[in-house]
């Protein structure tokens, strides 16, 4: 048991999917997930563990931004022993040939800071997802059919971002997506040396202005969960 996480010794897997909303790892883990425990809900963030197939699977919310998935990484890596940890969530996609409901495989993570930087100092540290993790999710998606892209996306520390300037920047050098967590999640994995990848659902899209309307959401989902354990285990 730790400050925010409630669960017990051997409650956690080695294997943790992180959705940033609470409610979205509770549909996650009871729509796919075979006989799944609620093993945290300290300050209402839930986590649950189950089995997919056999193997044994956390999934477990991190909260909107960095700081607060560097908290629940920090844990779960330190204290219960994850070994990867697999970001599922949603984006805004920056590039015109990436759609609504599109997957993205993050392969990189730019970002103005993290919760990282006070170590990194000058150091303008570029964070990966591991190799085996986004190759094998790239085989999962394949198979399904998803439509998916594989590269870059962006890391933002505000929600309500002012730059127009900046997501200009983003779009000209080739980001396909930005989201809160992923460069955190990279940078944590690499330092403790675990296995980290990103897969994102594209939910909005900030060229074209379009957008899921919420019901549609979780029903668009579904690929990405089922790529992420694929990824984990195939």
């Amino acid at each position: 048991m730790t400050i925010h996480i409630g669960a017990k010794p051997g409650e956690i897997a080695e294997t943790v999917l992180m959705p940033g909303d609470p409610y979205r790892a509770k549909w996650a883990a009871e729509k796919f997930l075979k006989n799944p425990m609620c093993i945290n809900e300290v300050r209402g963030m839930l986590g649950f563990t189950g089995t997919w197939n056999g193997n044994r699977v956390t999934i477990h919310g991190s909260g909107m931004g960095m700081p607060s998935l560097s908290i629940y990484a920090n844990e779960l890596i330190s204290d219960y022993g994850a070994q990867t940890l697999i970001r599922i969530g949603s984006c805004g996609a920056m590039q015109p040939q990436v759609k609504l409901r599109d997957v993205i495989l993050a392969m990189t993570s730019t970002t103005l800071s993290t919760p990282s930087r006070g170590i990194m100092r000058e150091l303008n540290f570029a964070p990966c997802a591991d190799w085996s993790l986004l190759h094998a999710a790239f085989k999962a998606a394949e198979a399904k059919g998803t439509p998916t892209h594989v590269g870059g996306i962006y890391s933002s520390d505000v929600f309500y971002d002012e730059r127009p300037d900046l997501n200009e920047q983003m779009t000209r050098h080739g980001i396909l997506g930005v989201e809160m967590e992923a460069a955190e999640l990279y940078t944590l994995a690499a330092r403790h040396n675990r296995r980290a990848l990103a897969v994102l659902t594209v939910s909005d899209h900030l060229v074209t202005g379009e957008a899921l309307p919420s019901e549609d959401r979780e029903r668009s989902f579904g690929d990405m969960v089922e790529i992420a354990l694929h990824a984990a285990f195939d």
